[in-house]
C-alpha cells in the first residue's frame, strides 16, 4: 500500500459545484469500502498527478445507484459518507464529488455524460477506470465506447486490466458477504484495513456496569450502514490519541430479554466518560455468536472468558 502526501481533500456535493484551476485525472464509481481493488485505481490516479500539472478527482454517487434503480434493493453499504471521505483523504485524493444519484441522472446518454460531465465540467485530461466499467443510460456503454469518446473529445483513457483486478479478486459484494457471516479476518484482508463502525455513545440500560463490564452504547445514525453478524467481537478505537482495545457485542441481549438491536463496546484499560462523543470502532475479529444464558451470573462468567481470549489475541497482535 502506497500512501502519498495527505492534502486537504476538497469536497463537492454536486457535479455542477466542481471547479478546478487545472485539468483533471479522474476516476468514477461508488467505491464502497475503498478496498484494495479500488486502491489500485485510485493510486494510478494519484501517480498521474505527481508532477502537479493535473489534479486528481473522484466522482462518486449517493445514494448508491442500486438504492434508486432496483425497487426492492436493501443494499447495506460498507462506508458511511464521512468514513469514505476519510479513507480517500488518507490516500491523497485532491477532489471528491459526491453527486446525488437520481433517475434523471441515470437517464443521461453515454455521450451526454461524457460531453457535459467529464469534458465540460471536469475538464478531464485522462480517465482511469476498471476494464469492466459500464456507464450511460441502462449502462449500455463500455470501455470501447469510452475510448472512442476520448478520441472525439480529446482525453486519454487508461483501463485497469482484467489481470490486475483479477489478481486481487476482491469486490464490495464479497466483503459484504464476509461481514454478514462475521468473517472479519477475511473482510479486513480484502479491505486493506479493519472494518469500521462509527456512532455516538448514548445511555443504554447500564447492565454492563452492574456486572463489572461498563459499555459504551453506540448509536449509528446511518440506517444504510452494514452491521456485522450478531455476536461478540474484538475491537479497537482511538480515544484521546490513544489506541484502546475492547470487546463489542452486537445483538438483542437475550439473557435480559432485550428487544432492540444494540451495539455495545466494553473498553479494556480505559476509564472515562464517552457519553455524546462520536467514536469509530475498528472490528478485528469475531469471538462467538450471540447466546442466551440461564442467568446474569453465567453471562458474567462467559464475558470473563471472552476477556481472557481478547487479551491473548491483543498480546499476539502486539508481538507481531
Amino acid at each position: 500500500m502506497h500512501y502519498y502526501k495527505i492534502i486537504a481533500l476538497k469536497i463537492f456535493h454536486s457535479i455542477k459545484d466542481f471547479s478546478s484551476p487545472k485539468k483533471t485525472i479522474l476516476t468514477l464509481g461508488t467505491f464502497d469500502g475503498v478496498h484494495i481493488g479500488h486502491k489500485k485505481i485510485l493510486e494510478k490516479v494519484i501517480q498521474n498527478t505527481l508532477d502537479e500539472k493535473y489534479e486528481s478527482a473522484v466522482l462518486t454517487f449517493f445514494p448508491h445507484p442500486r438504492m434508486i434503480l432496483q425497487e426492492r434493493s436493501e443494499i447495506k453499504l460498507l462506508n458511511t459518507i464521512s468514513e469514505k471521505i476519510n479513507l480517500l483523504e488518507q490516500l491523497g485524493i485532491q477532489n471528491l464529488v459526491i453527486h446525488p444519484f437520481d433517475e434523471s441522472f441515470s437517464r443521461l446518454t453515454a455521450e451526454d455524460f461524457v460531453k457535459t460531465v467529464l469534458v465540460e465540467q471536469f475538464k478531464i485530461h485522462k480517465i482511469i477506470i476498471g476494464y469492466d466499467h459500464r456507464f450511460g443510460r441502462n449502462r449500455t456503454a463500455d470501455i470501447n465506447n469510452l475510448i472512442e469518446f476520448g478520441k472525439k473529445y480529446n482525453f486519454e483513457v487508461e483501463q485497469i486490466s482484467a489481470q490486475e483486478i483479477n489478481a486481487i479478486s476482491v469486490s464490495s459484494t464479497k466483503i459484504r458477504t464476509a461481514i454478514q457471516e462475521g468473517n472479519m479476518l477475511l473482510a479486513n484482508k480484502y479491505l486493506g484495513y479493519d472494518y469500521i463502525v462509527t456512532g455516538t455513545v448514548s445511555h443504554g440500560k447500564q447492565l454492563g456496569r452492574t456486572i463489572g463490564f461498563p459499555t459504551a452504547n453506540l448509536k449509528i445514525e446511518e440506517d444504510y450502514k452494514l452491521i456485522p453478524l450478531k455476536g461478540v467481537y474484538i475491537v479497537s478505537s482511538e480515544i484521546n490519541g490513544q489506541k484502546v482495545y475492547g470487546m463489542m457485542n452486537i445483538g438483542h441481549n437475550p439473557t435480559v430479554d432485550g428487544e432492540d438491536l444494540s451495539i455495545e463496546v466494553h473498553y479494556l484499560d480505559f476509564d472515562g466518560d464517552l457519553y455524546n462523543q462520536k467514536i469509530s470502532v475498528s472490528i478485528l475479529k469475531r469471538i462467538r455468536g450471540e447466546e442466551k444464558f440461564e442467568s446474569v451470573t453465567l453471562l458474567k462468567e462467559q464475558i470473563e472468558k471472552d476477556k481472557t481470549l481478547t487479551l491473548s489475541y491483543i498480546k499476539e497482535l502486539e508481538t507481531k
